[in-house]
């Protein structure tokens, strides 16, 4: 009888919940408007001949290296962060080794460490979600060989100072140290420069946020060039597929687009905390292009009156330490004053309110 490998059998599936996403998406953290008219216009352009043959990858590689300021031997992209996490606990991971994780976080860390039979030290986020540089070091051990850190984190929103992560950088030499800076151009601190002096760190950064291109499944990974190396050893070279090749160049050089779009987000990620304020809903200030709310055990009534208006969010009551909260993705102007507008109603319907009462009209 073929059995699976028992660290397998152990995994936790993670399934998003994407069967019938009908509405305003604000649930997924994607772009609410989509890419590019240029990025259109190239996958309009494409035809047979291309999709025939099998992808190149070096070309592209070296145009996002020069756009990130970095060597192309230092850049690897990959179908997604997703891939990327992959192939990192692919190279440095051995049964019985350990992967240090700060929760709540991202779950794909966790499940493509237990993969590799791994054992994942989970380190809870500190008050308000602080990054707990304190805890980590003290779980840092001979044995720990992947430290993964969200930068902006999800679902939180927190983000640890770049000082703090190279400190653990530095504490940790035997281990690759992940920085997923997803959420980056909606923060603006990066240490992707940093790949080049330190041996150990990787920062990953995707197209599906703020470019918009989550359907083509498109990441990058960036690490000193020797662990490169390594890593392309475990890398398919065909992963990366040629839509997605085709079209990632026409987006870089769209900066005009992109910039107007996360403009958008970050002035009403200001205009959304403010209200969330106002109506007396707790929530923590975010550096990416959502926020968490803590709605209460009515959380998932929440969610389906949300949805009833047209309107999808994500019920993260199952994160550690998220008990009760929600997260809402930030979009356009528009998109903000219908989330807002429904937000009022349901604050009064559902008996959220506080005593606070927004003086602001949108």
């Amino acid at each position: 009888m073929l059995n699976a490998r028992e660290a397998v059998k152990n995994l936790q599936a993670y399934r998003p919940p994407l069967a019938g996403r009908t509405g305003l998406r604000l649930d997924f953290n994607e772009s609410t408007v989509g890419c590019s008219p240029r990025v259109l216009a190239r996958l309009r352009s494409l035809d047979s001949e291309l999709l025939a043959r099998y992808p190149e990858r070096e070309p592209v590689e070296r145009e996002v290296a020069g756009f990130l300021g970095l060597d192309p031997a230092q850049v690897l992209l990959t179908n997604g962060v997703d891939e990327a996490i992959h192939l990192l606990c692919s190279t440095y991971l051995d049964p019985g080794d350990e992967a240090l994780i700060v929760v709540p976080t991202f779950a794909m860390y966790a499940i493509f460490a237990q993969a590799e039979g791994a054992r994942v030290i989970e380190v809870r986020a500190g008050e308000n979600f602080a990054f707990p540089l304190q805890d980590v070091l003290a779980r840092i051990s001979p044995r720990t060989r992947l430290i993964a850190v969200a930068n902006p984190n999800n679902p939180t929103g927190a983000a640890a100072p770049g000082d703090v992560l190279l400190q653990i950088a530095q504490a940790a030499p035997q281990a690759a140290l992940l920085v997923d800076e997803a959420y980056f151009e909606f923060h603006g601190e990066t240490l992707i420069e940093q790949t080049r002096k330190i041996e150990n760190l990787f920062v990953a950064r995707t197209f599906s946020k703020a470019y918009g291109l989550a359907g083509l499944r498109i990441g990058v990974l960036a690490g000193a060039t020797g662990q490169m190396a390594m890593v392309h050893r475990v890398a398919s070279p065909y992963s990366v597929n040629a839509a997605a090749l085709a079209v990632l160049p026409e987006a870089l050089r769209d900066q005009e687009y992109v910039g107007g779009y996360v403009a958008q987000v970050l002035r009403n990620r200001e205009r959304l905390q403010q209200e969330l304020g106002y109506l007396g809903l707790h929530y923590w200030s975010s550096h990416a292009n959502f926020v968490l709310v803590r709605i209460g055990s009515g959380h998932a009534e929440f969610v389906r009156a949300l949805r009833d208006r047209g309107i999808l969010v994500r019920d993260r009551h199952s994160d550690p330490g998220c008990e009760g909260c929600v997260r809402l993705t930030i979009g356009t102007d528009d998109h903000t004053h219908r989330l807002i507008a429904a937000l009022r109603d349901l604050v009064e319907e559902l008996g959220l309110r506080t005593g606070f009462r927004s003086e602001v009209r949108v």
